[in-house]
């Protein structure tokens, strides 16, 4: 399992997987391009996706991300994060509870919470969230239901929280200078990655604009 210790640096540029945008190119093949171009986290997100074809997806991906040195969870469903043997999972508001994560799981995996509130923020927290997902930061149609946080509602989690916090939503090369000063440990990506016809070039030039705006 990945070093707990080492979690917050590896938020740097968070990797969050869309086949929707692939093409005829593999998911291996985009996230090793992307692992390439500097993605320090992957996660597998598969919303509809039955738990078997999640599972195959996870372990082809896993030991992808374990050779680069990034953390690997599952987006939700916890027990294909298990069987793939995954370094954890990252669930939302309306998925498994983050406490029922850490009970399947175990004290050693990881468990990243969305969230949209400090109230949240804090839940999350004292419930056992190894990082936290804040956002919608800025509008995307990746995940057209989620609200708006903003970067002062981003700063305003940051605070409240001492776990590491990444941010996500509409994050691009135009948008992640935005992050700084927020006290954000880095910038989640789906499709400013995965619609690259260049993935390791850009997800390059993503990793500098974080590096830029976080120093992280």
């Amino acid at each position: 399992m990945f070093p707990r210790e080492d979690l917050r640096r590896a938020l740097a540029l968070y990797a969050v997987t869309d086949r929707a945008w692939l093409g005829e190119r593999t998911l291996a093949a985009c996230v090793e391009e992307a692992l390439g171009g500097g993605a320090t986290f992957v996660q597998l997100r598969e919303k509809d996706a039955p738990r078997a074809e999640v599972v195959l997806r996870a372990r082809a991906l896993a030991p992808l991300c374990r050779a680069a040195g990034a953390p690997f969870v599952v987006n939700d469903d916890v027990e294909a994060a298990r069987i793939a043997g995954a370094d954890g999972v990252h669930v939302g508001q309306e998925d498994a509870a983050c406490a029922d994560a850490r009970a399947k799981l175990g004290p050693d995996a990881i468990v990243g919470v969305s969230v949209q509130t400090v109230e949240q923020a804090l839940a999350a927290q004292a419930a056992g969230a190894d990082y936290l997902g804040v956002g919608a930061v800025f509008g995307t149609s990746t995940k057209p239901d989620a609200a708006d946080v903003g970067t002062d509602g981003l700063a305003a989690i940051c605070a409240a929280v001492d776990v590491p916090v990444v941010a996500i939503g509409g994050l691009n090369e135009q948008t992640i200078p935005a992050l700084a000063g927020t006290g954000a440990d880095g910038a989640a990506v789906v499709s400013a990655i995965f619609t690259a016809d260049d993935i390791e070039a850009t997800t390059r030039r993503l990793r500098a604009a974080v590096q830029a705006a976080l120093g992280a």
